[in-house]
């Protein structure tokens, strides 16, 4: 009789360690009744209950949670309808009110965000939908945040996953984006050509403006190539006179320049007959060639002293 009855007492303790003994997963919360009141949460780690006198009642995970928010359709400013989805980013913070601040928090908040999604998309029109995806989730963010706190549930995000138009108004706006698409591509050819004519008329004036400057420095270089060629013979042609006048001072110069004049006259006079096209008239008097030379050599003499 005492093996049965030392069985039972075995089961029992096993009965009563198990339901005492409670070990709670990381990340999660269990909220713990006591003759159907709430007494406490446990945390992770081993906790110790009473047994056949609590129990715990519920069970929650501490991770982020991505709620999967049902597509509905929705009717913009300009009565145009979209038919929107999105995902909805939650977690719970307080383990206890989301036991008790709601039936079902999560019914409660997909709800909410349906609702919230539908009045703001009400007061945008079609296009500006499309261009405020942000706000969009920024607004349903807030106005489920402040609901969710008496859930213990805090909404971290919300993100449309899509929004889809009628078919009609998608093919609309299709043909919209093509036709804006092919005005830029025209806007940018003409913009192409006007560049492309604006920098064949800058290269023309710089080529114009290079020659015309190449033609000035061209001419100023010629002119001061002549003028020193002027004063270098100038130069020279006074020097010349000089060296003559030096010469005809000296002792027998006058006799030199007579016979260089004589010379001269005869040279001219012989190349004067050589011609044959050319008529000769041979002075009368040969004495006037005799004057002409001494007329030169008067000048030369009248020629003031360098």
């Amino acid at each position: 009789m005492q093996t049965p009855i030392a069985l039972v007492f075995l089961v029992v303790a096993v009965i009563f360690i198990v339901r005492s003994l409670k070990v709670v997963p990381q990340q999660n919360a269990w909220v713990v009744e006591r003759l159907g009141k709430f007494n406490a949460t446990l945390s992770p780690g081993l906790n110790f209950l009473v047994p056949f006198v609590d129990r715990v009642a519920y069970k929650h995970s501490l991770k982020e949670i991505a709620l999967d928010v049902p597509s509905q359709v929705c009717i913009t400013k300009d009565n145009t309808q979209l038919q929107v989805d999105g995902i909805l980013y939650f977690q719970v913070t307080d383990p206890m009110r989301a036991s008790y601040g709601s039936s079902n928090y999560i019914i409660a908040i997909t709800q909410l965000a349906q609702t919230t999604l539908r009045s703001v998309i009400g007061k945008l029109e079609l296009d500006k939908t499309f261009e405020e995806r942000a706000t969009i989730n920024h607004s349903v963010v807030t106005a489920i945040d402040e609901a969710a706190l008496n859930w213990g549930v805090k909404v971290l995000r919300y993100e449309i996953k899509d929004l889809t138009p009628p078919k009609e108004i998608l093919h609309a706006m299709q043909q919209q984006i093509t036709a804006e698409r092919e005005k830029r591509a025209l806007i940018a050819a003409s913009e192409g050509r006007r560049q492309e004519q604006i920098n064949i008329a800058t290269g023309e004036r710089e080529a114009s403006i290079a020659r015309s400057e190449g033609d000035k420095q061209a001419a100023i270089n010629q002119a001061e190539g002549e003028a020193a060629a002027i004063a270098t013979v100038a130069e020279a042609t006074a020097k010349a006179i000089a060296y003559i006048a030096q010469a005809i001072e000296r002792p027998g110069g006058a006799l030199a320049v007579n016979l260089k004049v004589a010379e001269r006259a005869m040279d001219a006079y012989s190349k004067v007959a050589a011609d044959a096209t050319t008529t000769l008239i041979v002075p009368s008097n040969m004495s006037e060639v005799s004057t002409l030379i001494a007329s030169a050599m008067k000048m030369v003499q009248a020629t003031p002293k360098a």
